[in-house]
């Protein structure tokens, strides 16, 4: 059997569907897939971010026949998942879905002895999207993962957690880190469900990304300490998100399935407890 490069990690003519892809992470994966030849579907809530995006998308990208099509939609609630689902198989050859990467995600966080009366709306609000949404658009997805999967090369769904899903942020942001810890424990429970119909389930836990939601932090830490902190002393950045999630969409992660990957410069896995007041410094 070949084992090229191209043909183990090569993500042409497949078809993929970003929810969040407006903004961030998803628009830095997006670009990611265009670049590499795929048909690519982005969603988000706002029509005029996501015209924006491909209108910056395709004035950048080095496909000279880009892919990129986009669909609003809101997938906080099961309506709004199953609404997807249907209005995305118009951008589908043979109703045929190959990779579906759940992005979409919001945060929100406050002091435990903060009495602003949000905290309902901020747990509902985080869970809706992060979490339940992910769950819902799945399962609504599934008719068109399911068709003509083989072995050799499965569907693949790629779910975005966060290193603070395993490890709690020092943030009172406890709402998002739960939800992300749902994410990883959703993600290897559908990966057993779904092995039998050649379909792959992973996460991308991304460290500490520059964004517009991860500049909510600032309350609390800047970038440049952030970065200080991480072991590899960088944050990350596009190559690192579209990197991970292009092996995970691609031949060469087959036999992959139920794994979170850490994409984080060291964040979790080179962490050590500190023995001496010196480390402590």
């Amino acid at each position: 059997m070949s084992s090229s490069i191209n043909r183990l990690f090569g993500v042409a003519k497949k078809t993929v569907l970003i929810t969040g892809g407006s903004r961030g992470i998803g628009k830095m994966l997006a670009t990611g897939y265009v670049n590499a030849g795929a048909r690519v579907i982005i969603s988000s809530r706002s029509e005029d971010a996501l015209l924006e995006t491909v209108e910056s998308i395709k004035s950048t990208t080095e496909n000279p026949n880009p892919e990129l099509f986009h669909i609003a939609s809101n997938v906080a609630s099961r309506e709004g998942c199953e609404q997807l689902a249907e209005d995305v198989k118009e951008f589908l050859p043979d109703n045929r879905l190959d990779v579906l990467l759940n992005n979409a995600g919001n945060a929100w966080g406050e002091p435990l002895d903060r009495t602003s009366g949000k905290m309902n709306w901020g747990w509902d609000r985080v869970l809706d999207l992060n979490l339940k949404g992910v769950f819902y658009l799945t399962r609504a997805c599934l008719p068109y993962m399911k068709r003509e999967s083989l072995a050799e090369d499965p569907s693949r769904i790629i779910n975005i957690g966060s290193v603070v899903g395993m490890i709690p942020q020092s943030a009172p942001t406890h709402a998002y880190d739960v939800s992300k810890a749902g994410v990883h424990h959703l993600t290897k429970k559908l990966s057993h469900d779904l092995a039998p119909h050649n379909i792959t389930v992973n996460a991308l836990a991304p460290g500490f990304v520059p964004s517009k939601m991860s500049e909510g932090l600032s309350a609390y830490a800047s970038f440049e300490e952030i970065a200080k902190n991480t072991p590899m002393g960088r944050l990350g950045d596009e190559d690192d998100m579209v990197g991970c999630a292009i092996y995970l969409s691609s031949r060469a992660s087959s036999w992959v399935t139920g794994v979170v990957v850490n994409v984080d410069g060291g964040a979790v896995g080179g962490m050590q407890i500190p023995l001496a007041s010196d480390d402590l410094e």
